[in-house]
């Protein structure tokens, strides 16, 4: 084969092709180092080269003691659309599921009472949820509901969708989302319940949401896997 182009440059194109044609699926492991030197007839050297290339490439990832994997497609969050967790997976045909880590009435913090529109006195009911899909842990979501909105708001309502229980059990109607995208880097909580490495920043979402005639429903903090999402914005001319 006669290109300009260095070997390891080669084989990782012709890898990347195995990726696309699903011969090498998202989620598994390739043919080990051995095996890819007797596929690619290269050597050792090349074969790591070609692999680093895609592990910088996103498209492949190393687990030290088991293999080097195919990236799974980051899942794609549009902040434009107003879509729960459970909508945005059953949308992707995966089963979403919730872990509620806290469900308590709470007198919230000037912060939080503030963001309700609510009055010093008036409680709130506050949910720590991990959402998940094949019990691999994907966000972390803090919400603060007024109870005078939601007196019948249960633990086993939360283990579903929120917005369901908003507008089909309770007969609202969800108007908008304000919502801060920020960049984050974890308290060990957060990292150790999103199964983190040290060091690794990650997407946090500040939400206020509202009802059809602009009363504050709830007000939630989201914690995203950075190399699980990406968020994406679609803009128009005007």
């Amino acid at each position: 084969m006669k290109t300009s182009s260095p070997l390891y440059r080669q084989i990782a194109k012709q890898m990347k092709e195995k990726i696309h044609k699903k011969a090498w699926l998202e989620g598994e492991t390739i043919p080990t180092e051995a095996k890819l030197v007797e596929m690619f007839q290269a050597s050792r050297v090349t074969i790591r080269q070609a692999i680093d290339l895609l592990v910088n490439e996103g498209l492949l990832y190393k687990i030290q003691g088991s293999g080097t994997y195919v990236k799974e497609n980051k899942i794609e969050h549009n902040i434009y659309s107003l879509k729960s967790f459970t909508e945005e997976m059953n949308a992707l045909e995966k089963q979403a599921a919730n872990k509620i880590l806290t469900f308590q009435l709470i007198d919230p913090p000037d912060e939080i009472r503030s963001r309700l529109g609510i009055q010093e006195g008036e409680q709130v009911v506050y949910v720590r949820r991990l959402r998940m899909i094949d019990d691999k842990p994907l966000v972390i979501e803090d919400t603060y509901m007024p109870i005078k909105l939601f007196p019948d708001l249960s633990l086993e309502v939360m283990q579903g969708s929120k917005y369901h229980y908003i507008e089909q059990t309770k007969q609202l109607k969800i108007k908008e989302s304000f919502q801060e995208v920020l960049p984050y880097m974890p308290p060990d909580e957060i990292r150790e319940l999103l199964h983190l490495d040290y060091n690794i920043p990650i997407i946090k979402v500040q939400l206020s949401s509202t009802l059809k005639d602009d009363t504050v429903f709830e007000y939630s903090e989201l914690y995203f896997k950075s190399d699980e999402y990406k968020f994406t914005i679609v803009a128009t001319r005007t």
